[in-house]
C-alpha cells in the first residue's frame, strides 16, 4: 500500500498544532514553511482534515489552523481517511469463478482465501494506526524537537 505524502504532510502538521493547542491559528504559510512544503498543495490535505472535524479553520487576516479536537482524540487514522478516504486497497474481483480454473459457485459462498488474508492485513492496519493518537506522536518527539517546532 502507498501513501501520498499528503498524509505525513497531515500527521506532521496536527502534531505541530498540538505543541500550541491554547494559541492563536497557525497561518497555512507559517506551516508549509516549517517544513519546506508547497503551500497551496498542504493547504488541499488541510482542508480535507478540516471536512473531516480534524481541524478548524478561521479565515482573514489572522486565521489559520488549529486541531478541532483533543490530541488524544485523534488518530492517525483519522488522518489517513482524512487525506486518503476509507476506502479498502484490496478490492477481490472473483477471479476463483472465471478461466478455465473457475469454481463452480457453490464452492464460493465464502470470500475466497487472498480476499480474507487481504482484508485481515487491513483491519491489522487500520487497527494500528487507530492505536496511536496525535498526543502519543508528541510524546515521541525526540529530545528538542519542539523547541524547534513552536509555531
Amino acid at each position: 500500500m502507498k501513501l501520498s505524502r499528503g498524509v505525513e504532510w497531515g500527521l506532521h502538521c496536527a502534531v505541530l498544532l498540538a505543541v500550541t493547542p491554547d494559541g492563536p491559528p497557525v497561518s497555512r504559510q507559517k506551516l508549509a514553511a516549517e517544513y519546506d512544503l508547497p503551500e497551496a498543495y498542504l493547504v488541499k490535505h488541510l482542508h480535507s482534515m478540516v471536512r473531516s472535524g480534524i481541524l478548524q479553520s478561521t479565515s482573514g487576516p489572522n486565521g489559520g489552523f488549529r486541531l478541532a479536537r483533543p490530541p488524544a482524540d485523534i488518530t492517525a487514522l483519522d488522518v489517513v481517511e482524512a487525506v486518503e478516504g476509507s476506502a479498502p486497497p484490496f478490492t477481490c474481483q472473483e477471479i476463483r469463478r472465471r478461466g478455465r480454473g473457475a469454481a463452480p459457485p457453490e464452492l464460493c459462498a465464502e470470500p475466497c482465501t487472498v480476499n480474507s488474508v487481504m482484508t485481515a492485513a487491513h483491519q491489522a492496519w487500520r487497527d494500528s494506526l487507530r492505536g496511536v493518537t496525535v498526543a502519543d506522536l508528541l510524546e515521541r518527539l525526540p529530545e528538542g524537537a519542539l523547541a524547534r517546532s513552536r509555531p
